[in-house]
């Protein structure tokens, strides 16, 4: 059983040995920057050093953390560990029996690699240690979430109108979204609303892109058009319209195979589930099918795999208002 503590990357405080798991390097870089921050906040005279671990040579972190003749506070960063070297796991492991005071060594592994398993065992069972997991955020209902998370930490509202839309708005990188919501939080609106929301990000291309695969899934075939028309002469880059679009059908084919299952199950957030089961009412499975097949093909086609990839993705747009029925 482990006895390190596991900790939140927004709680992470320091400690003899910090391990911070995992593959959202967003969350980590957050999690090594708060422990920086406040052992700086403590004294201003901390010493910062940071390695590879597919560099280490036999001694360094001992080297680094013996005892000095002032005593200065020493946070040793370690990157990479899921490439260490022998040496390292040789030397975290003694270090571990007996970590200098005033120091805090950080081991960062991001990834699901064994390297490294007799030590990473030897951290999660000190009582010396804390481990902070920061698994990636990939799951519409994890993306939710978090948002939901980081206006909860700031002690602010926002409606879920205003989250929806900002997770529309931002469908990609985790920490373009958590850029986002540290904006919004500098808004003096009382709650976060979707109007607050449409005024800083509603031109962007993942928010012109929704709208134009939500009027189609809505049937207004000539509507759909003309918005994606409009979001391409303003500048849009017809890929991350089809990702946006692929992501909707995504769901929609979760939601045709299981309408009974939970949100949970699926990886939606409850009200993607409850706007994915209107939107696939009048689909049948032949034309769920040719519009995945036709996805797929206009996916190609605006990287590269045809000269007027245009073309493909207007066909593509009417075909969903007509619900796959050609």
């Amino acid at each position: 059983m482990s006895k390190a503590r596991q900790l939140d990357w927004r709680t992470v405080i320091p400690a003899p040995v910090v391990l911070i798991s995992g593959g959202e390097d967003f969350l980590a870089a957050s999690a090594i920057r708060s422990i920086r921050e406040q052992l700086k906040a403590i004294d201003e005279a901390l010493e910062v050093h940071e390695l590879e671990a597919n560099d280490y040579t036999s001694g360094q972190l001992l080297n680094l953390t013996s005892p000095s003749l002032f005593a200065e506070p020493r946070l040793v960063i370690i990157r990479g560990v899921e490439r260490c070297s022998d040496d390292l796991i040789d030397d975290a492991i003694t270090y571990l029996a007996d970590p200098t005071s005033d120091t805090c060594v950080i081991l960062r592994h991001n990834s699901s690699s064994v390297r490294g398993k007799r030590m990473l065992d030897a951290i999660r069972g000190s009582e010396v240690a804390v481990e902070v997991s920061c698994l990636p955020i990939t799951k519409d209902a994890d993306r939710l979430n978090f948002v939901n998370a980081e206006f909860a930490a700031a002690q602010r509202k926002i409606s879920q109108g205003a989250v929806r839309a900002l997770l529309e708005a931002f469908a990609g990188d985790i920490a373009e979204l958590a850029s986002a919501c540290s904006q919004l939080l500098q808004d003096s609106s009382e709650t976060i609303s979707e109007q607050v929301v449409d005024r800083y990000y509603g031109g962007r291309v993942e928010t012109n892109a929704f709208k134009v695969v939500d009027t189609a899934l809505s049937g207004r075939a000539s509507e759909s058009l003309a918005l994606l028309r409009h979001a391409l002469s303003s500048g849009a880059d017809p890929v991350p319209i089809v990702a946006a679009i692929s992501m909707k059908i995504r769901q929609l084919s979760k939601i045709y195979g299981n309408r009974s299952a939970s949100a949970q199950s699926l990886g939606m957030a409850p009200w993607q589930v409850d706007k994915a089961r209107k939107d696939v009412a009048g689909w049948s499975e032949d034309g769920l099918a040719l519009t995945i097949q036709a996805l797929a093909e206009t996916d190609a086609a605006v990287k590269g795999a045809e000269r007027d990839p245009v073309y493909s993705l207007e066909k593509l747009v009417h075909l969903i208002a007509k619900k796959g029925q050609n």
